[in-house]
């Protein structure tokens, strides 16, 4: 592989800094894995500089985040194809997921008010539960839009779809986790 000018390669790796911790939260909400989640996105960075290496770092994030997409999806696919050889009453063991959870591991509140505290440990343990629970489309599409705050159009681009699906999905994302989060908002 080419090695890259030095401000290019610093670039590049102040880009995939940036989009790291979010790529791998999105992951790991995905498949529910730590280690799994690592993978996808250590493959879609890979990919990425692989393959659009030459583009201006500045367009780089819808590319990362269609490469990320795909990536999740394919790791769908390979799921549903293992459990399709697997026997009926085996199960995978859940102790990867168990090494990492980035709800845990958020900033601490600005508050030392313990019931503060427990609200929005509550409210988070909550909203992640439900986002687990979304379709894989409205999951992705609510990370993306509320959490990476890309545009529809940039969303569109990321997941290769409309403008118009990603409307629609993040409607329906949004109004599912109003109803199922009322009561740890107000």
């Amino acid at each position: 592989m080419n090695k890259l000018p030095l401000e290019t390669s610093q670039a590049w790796d102040e880009f995939l800094k940036t989009v790291e911790r979010r790529a791998l939260l999105m992951a790991r909400v995905a498949t529910g894995f730590h280690d799994e989640a690592f993978d996808i996105v250590q493959d879609a960075m890979l990919g990425l500089v692989r393959k659009y290496r030459n583009k201006p770092v500045e367009e780089l994030k819808p590319l990362f985040y269609r490469i990320l997409q795909n990536r999740i999806r394919d790791w769908y696919r390979r799921q549903t194809v293992r459990r399709r050889w697997q026997f009926w009453g085996s199960s995978e063991p859940d102790d990867e997921g168990a090494s990492f959870d980035p709800i845990n591991n958020h900033p601490a509140p600005e508050s030392n008010d313990p019931a503060g505290i427990l609200l929005r440990d509550e409210a988070m343990i909550a909203l992640d539960a439900t986002l687990r629970t979304l379709p894989l489309r409205q999951q992705q599409t609510f990370l993306l839009r509320a959490w990476e705050g890309l545009s529809v159009s940039e969303t569109a681009i990321a997941m290769n779809c409309s403008e118009g699906t990603v409307k629609t999905q993040y409607f329906r994302a949004l109004h599912t986790l109003r109803v199922e989060l009322e009561d740890h908002w107000p």
